[in-house]
């Protein structure tokens, strides 16, 4: 009997979790470590942070699904991991520290035969001087985060209704920051909130961005085939934001963020400030911090990490232009080139190169999206990683058989722009390749007959029946492995 070992329990790491107890049954064991007790369906978040949705809504437990599935629940933090085990040799292990209050603060080490690192990010409020909920700033990451939010917002619609004007300011609270989508549909569900409870006349709406156009999300734009006609997406967002009333700042990286004021510069070198009364500013990414140690015990955390904390797979990192990055260059199966028996999925892989073209101000401050990775493509990537990880067991497999390329694969989002059975909006958009890949579609990088994108109530409807079945999914009810990721 083998041990399958997957770190986190998120999108990725719920999926390949789920899979792999499916695929594997019996025969070999699956534990899972995650630092929460709670599965939170993220993309709601916003839905609880104008105070549309209760948390416990977007929030599974844990524990009770994976005592049905028999699947091995550890609630702790990883630490580090041990790929060739300890110095009298023995199988690889990691050290993780207990969560779980019972046992909080305890250390054990796990062995395993294969490892899946699906941790996801550590929000890095810390890059910014003064952002996050332990700062002058609001975020709906986390479903606390987003309930916290939510009590902030209400206090100030009470304000406005009693006659105060009110500086509303979201976005991104760093020049490096990803989820702009999460941020943006955040903006629009703020701006229907305040339209519905009729103060939307007491305030005024900022979209603070680090993106070159608006837009971006990350993807270098795109181009959609909208009502027979190719548009790109600076035209639908500007559109959207002009129709709502919404004014934008982009090329932006916050550099601080006082009580009610924020300061940014932009790529032309200019420094601003933007007084608010409310602010919700999306935090960049890094990785969760792991360090790695050979059988001597000493460190080789750079053979498993890049410098900001992501895992290296099997993409191509090699240093050179970005006008000379390819499709091609980014990872396929997802295996760390030193140590087979380890992958990464998710957030937690390191990607090769930014899809937005990376930008510096004249004072030399990076001011670019960093490439998104969450959402369906994560779910993907842990089922195919685990996928590989089967046949490998199971089928006598000798390398990786499954691939799930950025590059070479669509993704549907829909993008609340707030919600309401009879008069909520969403964006529907489908996008493929995710990653442009202008070899095999060189006009637009991606093929326009697949890539479309439209706004209205039924975006609506289908984000919420989304909603509705991913946590079902989450719940593993009968016949969830037929719902797709």
């Amino acid at each position: 009997m083998a041990r399958l070992l997957i770190l986190g329990a998120g999108v990725a790491g719920h999926t390949a979790a789920s899979f792999a107890q499916r695929w594997l049954g019996k025969k070999h064991e699956v534990v899972v470590v995650s630092p929460n007790s709670m599965y939170n369906w993220i993309p709601s978040n916003i839905w609880v942070g104008v105070g549309r949705m209760k948390p416990e809504k977007v929030v599974v437990e844990l524990a009770p699904i994976y005592r049905k599935a028999g699947i091995d629940f550890r609630q702790a933090r990883c630490l580090s991991i041990h790929p060739e085990g300890g110095e009298s040799g023995g199988q690889p292990y990691v050290t993780v520290e207990c969560t779980d209050p019972a046992r909080r603060g305890e250390r054990e080490e796990i062995a395993y035969d294969y490892l899946v690192n699906a941790t996801g990010p550590k929000l890095n409020f810390g890059a910014t001087e003064g952002l996050g909920p332990e700062g002058n700033s609001l975020s709906v990451c986390t479903y606390g985060h987003a309930e916290a939010a939510a009590r902030a917002f209400e206090e100030s619609i009470q304000r406005m209704e009693r006659g105060e004007h009110q500086e509303i300011v979201i976005g991104t609270g760093h020049g490096m920051c990803t989820c702009q989508g999460a941020a943006f549909e955040y903006l629009f569900n703020v701006e229907q909130e305040l339209r519905r409870r009729g103060v939307r006349d007491k305030a005024t709406l900022h979209w603070l961005s680090n993106e070159y156009e608006a837009g971006d999300f990350g993807m270098g734009g795109m181009h959609l085939k909208r009502g027979g006609y190719v548009t790109h997406s600076k035209v639908f967002t500007e559109s959207l934001l002009a129709e709502r009333g919404v004014n934008w700042h982009l090329r932006a990286h916050t550099t601080a963020v006082e009580p009610h004021k924020v300061h940014y510069e932009t790529l032309d070198g200019e420094n601003h400030e933007l007084p608010f009364d409310f602010t919700m500013l999306i935090p960049p990414f890094a990785g969760v911090g792991l360090q790695a140690y050979d059988r001597k015990g000493a460190e080789i955390t750079e053979r498993l990490f890049n410098p900001g904390g992501f895992m290296w797979v099997d993409g191509d990192y090699q240093a050179k232009p970005f006008e000379q990055w390819e499709a091609s260059d980014w990872p396929r199966t997802y295996q760390n080139p030193h140590y087979p028996n380890i992958f990464a999925a998710g957030i937690a892989f390191a990607p090769p190169h930014p899809v937005s073209k990376p930008m510096k101000s004249v004072n030399g401050t990076p001011i670019f999206p960093t490439p998104p990775r969450t959402g369906m493509p994560s779910a993907m990537i842990g089922k195919a990683v685990v996928a590989s990880i089967r046949d490998m067991l199971n089928r006598g497999a000798t390398e990786p058989t499954h691939t799930a390329s950025m590059a070479e694969m669509g993704a549907a989002c829909v993008a609340s722009a707030g919600t309401g059975l009879f008069n909520g909006t969403a964006a529907s958009m489908t996008v493929y390749p995710i990653v442009p890949d202008f070899k095999k579609y060189p006009e637009y990088g991606r093929d326009l007959n697949l890539t479309f994108g439209e706004l209205g109530l039924a975006g609506h409807w289908i984000k919420y029946i989304l909603h509705v079945m991913f946590l079902y999914k989450a719940r593993q009810r009968f016949g969830w492995s037929m719902i797709p990721e």
